[in-house]
């Protein structure tokens, strides 16, 4: 009786450990070659997340890290300062964020290389509704008359709905900027139709331009599926935005 008491005692003490979400988002080398890493949210049981950095390929140092409140290639503001990376490479932070409105927070991770030098960023990613999916639509662009510029727009849809525009063309001079444009309408469309959306210039050097767009000039709201359907086209101009200083176009979503 006293042995079986015992198992009874004994079995009746264990419980089964409690498993909490978790998501990982990569973080890409930005200004410092060979780095890279992961952050990781992980859910608690006190409505709060851990927030795990690690990073490989990072010079020595201490590397300041934040959660911002946009995506990468825009201007942000910090939302949450982490614990900086050590020699380790790796961080642990607890923030009084619920892990569920964290993972579809639209925002970023960025670590830099070191307080003293803020705008060199090591590595950074999307996080939450910003990350990319892998929906997306190319469309090409031609070059105009003798310019000898030409390439693709990629139209890539975040998870929250809004859309990254990347352009990557060739033909382009070191060192110069290209004012880029969203129109209405058709290359075809006799006198162009009017500027919906600005993108951000085209850099000569690398012949690429990165615009995030949730909103047309005119503040409407615009989301991916938008534009797939939408009747409009691209221009690339060489110097201003002037109809008759166009580089290279092509048409995007419905036509």
């Amino acid at each position: 009786m006293v042995f079986s008491a015992l198992i009874l005692l004994i079995g009746g003490c264990s419980k089964d450990k409690t498993s909490y979400n978790n998501t990982s988002y990569s973080l890409m080398v930005k200004d410092v070659l060979g780095a890279s890493g992961t952050v990781t949210f992980t859910e608690t049981s006190n409505n709060s997340t851990i927030v795990d950095v690690s990073l490989v390929g990072a010079p020595a140092g201490t590397h300041p890290a934040n959660l911002y409140n946009s995506t990468t290639i825009e201007d942000s503001t910090v939302y949450k300062t982490l614990n900086p990376i050590e020699g380790s490479g790796k961080s642990s932070t607890v923030v009084n964020i619920p892990y569920a409105t964290l993972i579809a927070y639209n925002g970023c991770i960025k670590v830099l290389k070191s307080s003293t030098e803020p705008t060199v960023i090591l590595v950074q990613g999307d996080i939450g509704g910003n990350v990319i999916t892998t929906t997306n639509k190319s469309y090409t662009l031609n070059t105009v008359a003798t310019f000898g510029v030409s390439g693709t727009a990629l139209f890539a849809k975040r998870a929250n709905g809004s859309t990254l525009v990347t352009i990557i063309v060739t033909g382009t001079i070191e060192g110069q900027v290209y004012p880029a444009t969203i129109n209405l309408g058709t290359i075809e469309s006799v006198g162009g139709g009017p500027v919906v959306k600005m993108l951000n210039n085209v850099n000569g050097t690398t012949g690429k331009s990165f615009t995030n767009i949730r909103n047309l000039e005119d503040g409407t709201l615009v989301t991916y599926d938008n534009w797939l359907v939408y009747l409009g086209y691209i221009n690339i101009y060489q110097t201003a935005v002037l109809s008759t200083n166009i580089i290279s176009h092509g048409n995007i979503g419905s036509k």
